[in-house]
């Protein structure tokens, strides 16, 4: 009989894998049956994406597509980020995220595709393979989590290696806390000082709840900032 942690870790690994193969199965089912009969492949997925947004357009809009791809470690905020952007309505729980999430937002002329992927151990592994389709990336971290900051810094500097030149987001989570770090201290925790002065950088401080929506933390400055910067030409 295999040893208990053995079980364990193979339940973890096929778990990811189930959650992996879920996003594929999700993009195949929208190639399919969009595309079934067109010789549209994997490769045009995102162009056959977007062609259709444009035409869904009212008459005369001109509609850009972009995505937004947001990650972080598991319990950052995420999926609270995206409610509060997206919806603007209070809730008191928001599930964290197995697999993926994906929400759209019509602004200003851009046809905006949040794609959030699960930060848990497993899922980490995944996270390059959505880098490519990317216009932004907003990396989510918790402000109070101290001693998951070293893991952070690591999957998120492994990210940016990878996309030299793609726009990054980072959001000081969680500072509705007593004990959050500022901007200013996560800044040097996640060494964004190292970053190439080509790359757009920026560095928000966030609260993912309604009643901070009002304040100086609110995640509603995320929204403006990315339309801002999926505007540019």
């Amino acid at each position: 009989m295999a040893p208990p942690g053995a079980l364990r870790d193979l339940t973890l690994a096929l778990g990811a894998a189930v959650a992996a193969f879920g996003s594929l199965l999700f993009i195949a089912w929208k190639i399919y049956f969009r595309g079934i009969g067109t010789g549209i492949g994997w490769s045009d997925w995102w162009e056959r994406e977007l062609q259709e947004l444009r035409d869904r357009a009212p008459p005369g809009d001109a509609l850009d597509w972009r995505q937004v791809l947001v990650l972080g470690l598991d319990g950052a905020g995420k999926s609270s980020v995206l409610h509060y952007i997206c919806s603007q309505t209070a809730r008191e729980h928001i599930a964290p995220t197995r697999s993926f999430n994906s929400a759209q937002l019509h602004v200003e002329g851009l046809e905006m595709d949040l794609l959030e992927v699960g930060g848990s151990q497993n899922l980490r592994a995944y996270w390059p393979h959505y880098l490519s389709q990317a216009h932004v990336l907003v990396f989510v971290v918790d402000s109070v989590d101290r001693s998951r900051l070293l893991t952070a810094r690591q999957e998120l500097h492994t990210l940016l290696a990878a996309e030299p030149r793609l726009p990054l987001v980072v959001l000081a989570n969680k500072q509705d806390k007593s004990d959050a770090l500022s901007a200013a201290e996560l800044r040097e925790e996640l060494a964004l000082h190292t970053l190439s002065e080509q790359r757009e950088l920026f560095l928000l401080p966030t609260s993912a709840t309604w009643a901070s929506l009002s304040t100086a933390t609110s995640v509603l400055r995320v929204k403006s900032l990315l339309v801002t910067l999926l505007s540019q030409p």
